[in-house]
């Protein structure tokens, strides 16, 4: 079975976010022209993917309200002489189906994708977090590659990976390769925000997942951590030691995930996109070099007058 179906999550609250995030969702948050969600809907579409599951929570109307076709805007635009700006919409027009669901309590990620279950059904299907873009204005085809590798070797899961400095293994969920770590290769074990030292693996998982409907029952029966939430990874875990293969797909040169989780990498991703930016990247860049070479207080201070 082709797979073209997508589930979204964007049900978290993004408290390290706040306030910003307060009363706007985090995926909602500009990065360089577009939202973050924006981004991923338009790589899952590249990627072959048309029909979008949204796994919402409260205060997440803004996403919906984003793809729906804006029909009062369109006829404003061309009343007021600004038709060049309809170009700007022209992902409301894209061939998508967009569907949503709602995670009524705050269980963790594998609970929120356990809560697409009565709609994906029994069908194959692609996870992509809501906040986390993969690749410069999302042109990452690594979807593709994972499914391409989901349909020809007939696995249970396929997730990817990225590598990351091995102080920091303990913020993410780990991938111990069977074997050598090649571009794909099988997972023999997934460890959840490993202990320092417990691995010797730092290719982390990196917000993109295609699953068999089988991660279903895992999901089901994969206890809650300490903080009482479902984890995603662990249902992973399950489908191995059930004897079910998993293949990882590692990020390719140059395919940063930018993770919208917190301020340090949100200003980061921001600048990255904005500095790429055709029409106003140069003259960021100009004015970044200006700012840094400064000598002197900051316009923040203020200066002295004469």
């Amino acid at each position: 079975m082709a797979i073209n179906m997508a589930v979204v999550p964007v049900a978290g609250r993004g408290t390290r976010l706040l306030p910003v995030a307060k009363s706007q969702p985090k995926e909602m948050l500009p990065v360089g022209r577009k939202p973050v969600v924006q981004y991923v809907v338009e790589e899952l579409s590249r990627c072959g993917v048309n029909r979008l599951l949204f796994v919402t929570g409260p205060g997440k109307a803004a996403i919906e309200n984003h793809f729906d076709i804006d029909t009062e805007l369109i006829a404003h635009l061309r009343e007021t002489g600004k038709e060049e700006l309809l170009g700007e919409l022209a992902f409301e027009r894209e061939n998508l189906e967009y569907f949503y669901t709602r995670q009524r309590r705050q269980l963790g990620l594998g609970h929120a994708v356990l809560c697409a279950r009565a709609v994906v059904g029994q069908q194959p299907f692609v996870v992509a977090l809501g906040d986390s873009i993969i690749g410069l204005h999302a042109a990452s085809r690594v979807v593709r590659v994972m499914i391409d590798q989901f349909e020809e070797a007939g696995v249970d899961a396929v997730v990817a990976l990225e590598e990351v400095p091995p102080e920091d293994v303990v913020r993410y969920g780990i991938a111990i390769p069977r074997g050598a770590a090649a571009e794909v290769f099988e997972i023999e074990d997934l460890i959840e925000k490993p202990e320092v030292g417990q691995v010797n693996s730092n290719l982390a998982i990196a917000a993109r997942y295609v699953f068999s409907p089988r991660i279903f029952d895992c999901l089901e029966n994969t206890p809650p951590d300490r903080r009482g939430e479902i984890q995603l990874t662990d249902a992973i875990r399950m489908l191995i030691q059930q004897g079910r293969r998993v293949l990882g797909v590692r990020l390719s040169h140059g395919q940063t995930r930018f993770d919208i989780g917190n301020f340090e990498s949100y200003f980061q991703a921001f600048v990255d996109f904005a500095l790429a930016d055709p029409q106003y990247g140069e003259s960021l860049r100009e004015h970044l070099r200006r700012r840094l070479e400064m000598d002197g207080p900051t316009p923040r201070e203020g200066r002295p007058c004469n």
